[in-house]
């Protein structure tokens, strides 16, 4: 089974806003050179993103909005060690799979 239009169509959004670092949750926030100098913390926004989101039994994406939210709060709270993640995550939400 192949990942629909849907499902693309939402991580291809969120990869661009994120590499061009133009992502609205992020504003402000210096996170780009994460990606040269930490890229374990783009690796665990990406899986936070891949867990969070969901897709209904034709593949249509049902939550990009929210798999978006708790990805980019993981870069603020890594960014900006003040910053509350609310609600916290749950372990499930933080997997990475191998």
């Amino acid at each position: 089974m192949k990942l629909g239009n849907s499902f693309s169509a939402a991580l291809r959004t969120f990869a661009y806003f994120m590499a061009s670092g133009t992502h609205s949750n992020l504003k402000g926030v210096s996170y780009l050179e994460l990606y040269g100098e930490e890229p374990s913390a783009i690796e665990q926004a990406y899986a936070i993103y891949a867990n969070v989101i969901e897709l209904d039994e034709k593949g249509n994406v049902l939550n990009a909005e929210y798999a978006e939210k708790r990805a980019t709060d993981y870069l603020r709270s890594y960014c900006e060690p003040g910053y509350i993640v609310s609600p916290p995550y749950e372990d499930w939400e933080l997997t990475l799979y191998f």
